[in-house]
């Protein structure tokens, strides 16, 4: 079997709404192995090695229904297989995860097999041990036949071992998890910033962020004085809250007589540590003590011990958040319980057959182990693994009640004495925590401790939350909630405006006139675009940056309080989108752009692409009335409402919508021009002319003005005022500056040059058009090319589009021939060019794209228009404006070479810096020239 690709989605894509891991896969000879035929003694092998596969449902959606597929008629195949493996194992390692669908790819053998995940290389590890596990369980005969090497050390117990401590490692901790949890309840956005328990609530300028159970609000003080033991005890101390007796030592011989000082017996604790390392408690001897100093010292960050009385009673964990008490677990150190039968081996066993116990923090419980600490008290009592204990005696494998070793919780938040609840919080204040642990110790919780005594034992910065959410016993408590309600109170804000702009052809353009009309409504944008990520105007970084990293760029970018981002097919293809939902989604257009690439054939394919895009906007979907294949989009919206984009005003379906009291942004004709309209719940509301947009060209540039629609649709459906949008979309232009390739006009010398990234049959029939709607004294030329990925007949049908709209033509290649030869590309253009018609005379082809516009350059005389369809657009535009002016100027028959006739040249105005010694002359047929001045050679 073979892995042809995989693809790890981040975000929504073509599956699913959520994160999914897809594997291509050709399972070669195995598609005639189908589970029935691999024989019992593989299904039973695999149930055996994964028990609980047998409560998947699978298609029959009952309990066993998978094992059902496995055994009936023809079974099922081995890529279906792996995708249950695959999320079993995820499962078992402690993720919720139970997506996954397996299809044929349309060629015999070939499927795709996706399932999800929540931890990206969980996810991927997962797969690679569900397969090792498959091959490892298949017959004989089919190993051979698979030419696999029997991997006779494979011992998928340990494996799954590992793999489940890995995933502990990478996936969330239960205190995270939480918290991310109470999020999502609260539909607060979130992102993780890296592999371990750095997480952000909230997007831009909103965002809080936690480690673990620290958060952005988190004073750095507050934690130092907490990890400090000593700091700890001395302000409590001060403040008259209980405490024990303690003394700061950094030797053995100093930790004895601290001990006897404060009297036996007493407790050995590192001065920085936690989750219970390094403790001692309830020592009663000098050798006691000096053996636990220097357990301590291994465990601590420094040379410092703590020597502590000992106090007596039960370990309660106090939570206090934002100075309330919100939780408190009585906590029990891990033991056995005898039944007068079973060893205490046995007995450990047993205990971790609950199936709430797992390895580390996988499970709310964690599995017992006997271990050194447990052998070492075992050894104490005089009892070894093999110690059989009376029915009913309890003994107690851990000397501290942590979770993390073993130990257990028992909820008790409602008995808590009102004292003892004031005590929590009194010293969590005092430290200055916002979220803080007060380990507690007392006979009796319900009981005030100024009766019965009791003191606190330590405050911890970053409280576990384990034993609050999943208690052993009793009620859980939603502590992530009350952090979360701390960090976003009621009627805060989480999320950022988000428009998503998807289709072929106008989506920079689209985004950067929306960036226009929110920037003067005075927001902070974020913008996403194939030219880079620009932030509050500024490019921050540079590159097509239309896929799910870029987004994530400008949604943790805590300037920004509106993001707009464009996104391409290639990005929801490779890994899906980078947000999980929108407010405002649009999609333009689809048409022909990179069909035949990574299994995209259709133009069909190509919308349930960009589809994805609409289906995740929340408030508003943005269409274009005009394309059958955006309007079939509609079926699949779960947004509150849909607005229209039409440049026919006689649109039935839009006439209808409208009537209905819906949305829509129409194009209409007047005495004075065009005008954009909006309809709203049957208001009519005139917007502009498209002739005082000056990217339209005076409205001449329909695709602009169908641009410029779609922007001013967006914007509305945020709310932001009419006049804002007018005036956005009046002051934005295409100059070079503001839409690089977009448009971009030079008139500068004595002909018209337009620069544009035109490259998709569409595109290119908009240029077509414009070009034919200018007023041209001249020539129109074109310096035409094709990216070299795209279908021959998309090639070709670029090359008829340009054939009856201009006189002159440049064939070219872009820069990166991207698989195709030196000239090709531009040699098909001819072909195509001369079989339309075009005379051989009237094209050129040159490969080089900076030879191409030079030559252009030259060939052009006053008044004629020439289009450029550029790659790098920088240094084309730079050809351009450095250009000499075209014609070169030679002296008359009979003057010297050195002098020229009066009338040829007379100086002229200039809006640029000329060097010092060169002016700027002008000759009688307008070309310009910049000259070096000498005045012996005037």
């Amino acid at each position: 079997m073979k892995i042809l690709s995989t693809n790890v989605y981040v975000g929504p894509n073509i599956y699913a709404n959520f994160p999914v891991i897809r594997h291509q896969i050709d399972i070669g000879e195995l598609e005639n192995w189908p589970s029935v035929k691999l024989g019992q003694g593989f299904i039973n092998g695999l149930i055996a090695a994964l028990p609980s596969l047998q409560q998947h449902g699978c298609s029959y959606r009952e309990e066993g229904g998978f094992v059902r597929r496995l055994k009936e008629d023809e079974g099922t195949w081995i890529g279906h297989i792996w995708e249950h493996v695959a999320l079993e194992l995820q499962e078992l390692a402690g993720s919720d995860v139970t997506f996954g669908k397996t299809r044929s790819s349309g060629k015999l053998g070939c499927y795709d097999v996706v399932y999800q995940y929540h931890q990206r290389d969980v996810g991927l590890a997962a797969g690679e041990l569900g397969m090792r596990l498959l091959t490892h369980l298949m017959p004989t005969e089919v190993q051979q036949l698979l030419h696999s090497k029997i991997d006779e050390d494979f011992n998928f117990s340990e494996e799954l071992h590992d793999f489940v401590r890995m995933a502990q490692r990478k996936e969330f901790g239960p205190s995270t998890g939480s918290l991310v949890k109470a999020a999502e309840e609260r539909d607060i956005p979130w992102l993780r910033l890296n592999n371990y328990s750095l997480v952000q609530f909230g997007h831009g300028k909103y965002q809080r962020r936690i480690q673990a159970t620290i958060t952005s609000e988190t004073k750095h003080i507050a934690v130092e004085i907490s990890c400090d033991k000593e700091d700890t005890h001395n302000l409590l101390n001060d403040l008259g809250l209980p405490v024990p007796q303690q003394i700061m030592i950094y030797g053995e011989n100093q930790a004895v007589r601290a001990a006897n000082k404060i009297g036996y017996p007493v407790v050995i604790k590192p001065l920085n540590a936690n989750h219970g390392r390094g403790v001692s408690i309830n020592l009663v001897e000098d050798e006691q003590v000096r053996a636990a100093f220097n357990e301590a010292l291994q465990f601590g960050t420094g040379k410092a011990v703590l020597v502590e009385s000992y106090l007596t009673g039960f370990d309660h964990r106090m939570l206090v958040v934002n100075d309330e008490l919100v939780a408190v677990a009585k906590r029990v150190p891990g033991h056995v319980i005898g039944d007068g039968v079973s060893n205490i081996g046995q007995l450990i066993d047993i205990v971790n057959l609950d199936p709430r116990r797992g390895i580390g923090h996988e499970k709310v419980l964690t599995r017992l182990e006997l271990d050194n600490q447990a052998e070492r008290l075992l050894e104490d009592a005089g009892y070894d693994g093999n110690t059989i204990l009376d029915k009913g005696q309890m003994f107690y494998l851990r000397s501290t009640a942590n979770l993390s070793t073993g130990g257990t919780s028992i909820d008790v938040t409602d008995k808590v004495h009102p004292d003892n609840r004031n005590m929590a919080v009194r010293a969590i204040k005092a430290i200055g925590l916002d979220i803080g642990g007060v380990d507690f110790l007392t006979d009796d919780i319900s009981k005030s401790y100024k009766e019965i005594g009791g003191g606190i034992c330590e405050c911890n910065a970053a409280p576990g939350f384990r034993m609050h959410v999943a208690p052993s016993e009793g009620k859980p408590r939603d502590v992530a909630g009350k952090v979360l309600d701390m960090l976003f109170p009621a009627g805060s804000q989480a999320r950022i405006p988000v428009a998503a702009i998807t289709g072929t052809n106008g989506k920079t353009t689209t985004s950067r006139m929306l960036a226009s009309i929110v920037k003067g409504a005075g927001y902070t944008t974020g913008m996403t675009s194939t030219d880079g990520v620009y932030i509050d105007g500024h490019l921050t970084v540079k590159g097509d940056m239309t896929g799910p990293t870029s987004a994530q760029i400008v949604l943790r970018d805590p300037s920004v309080d509106f993001a707009i981002l464009e996104t391409a097919r290639g990005g929801i293809l490779k890994r899906g989108l980078g947000y999980m939902e929108s407010n405002v989604s649009a999609c333009l257009n689809v048409s022909a752009d990179h069909l035949g690439q990574r299994g995209i054939n259709t133009l069909e394919q190509l919308a349930q692409i960009k589809r994805v895009v609409v289906e995740v906007a929340k408030d508003c979907v943005v269409l274009n009335a005009d394309d059958m294949l955006c309007l079939q989009m509609a079926d699949f919206c779960e947004a509150e409402r849909i607005c229209y984009v039409t440049m026919d005003s006689g649109h039935g379906l839009v006439r209808e919508h409208i009537r209905s009291g819906g949305m829509a942004v129409v194009l209409e004709k007047g005495i004075n021009g065009e005008m954009i309209t909006f309809y709203d719940r049957g208001a009519h509301i005139p917007l502009l002319w498209t002739h005082l947009i000056p990217a339209t060209i005076e409205g001449k540039a329909i695709h602009n003005v169908q641009n410029a629609m779609f922007a001013a649709a967006i914007a509305y459906s945020f709310g932001i005022s009419l006049e804002d949008i007018r005036q956005g979309l009046r002051i934005f232009s295409t100059s070079f500056y503001q839409a690089p390739g977009r448009l971009n006009i030079y008139d500068e010398h004595p002909f018209k040059v337009i620069l544009d990234y035109a490259h998709n049959p569409a595109a290119i029939q908009s240029i077509t058009d414009l070009a034919g709607r200018l007023d041209v004294s001249g020539k129109r030329r074109i310096v035409l090319a094709m990216p070299g990925d795209r279908r021959d007949e998309d090639i070709i049908e670029a090359a008829q589009i340009v054939a009856g709209g201009f006189d002159y033509f440049i064939c070219k290649a872009d820069d990166s021939r991207r698989g195709r030869g030196d000239d090709e590309v531009p040699q098909l253009l001819k072909k195509t060019l001369i079989a339309a018609g075009i005379p051989e005379a009237s094209i050129q082809v040159i490969p080089s794209e900076q030879d191409a516009i030079e030559q252009a350059l030259e060939d052009c005389g006053k008044g004629d228009l020439l289009i450029i369809l550029g790659d790098d657009i920088t240094r084309c535009w730079k050809q351009i404006v450095h250009f000499n002016g075209g014609i070169e100027v030679k002296p008359t028959d009979d003057a010297p070479s050195h002098d020229y006739p009066d009338k040829l040249f007379e100086p002229v105005e200039h809006k640029f810096e000329l060097a010092e010694g060169q002016r700027l002359v002008q000759d009688e047929r307008g070309v310009r020239l910049v000259v070096e001045h000498d005045e012996e050679a005037d």
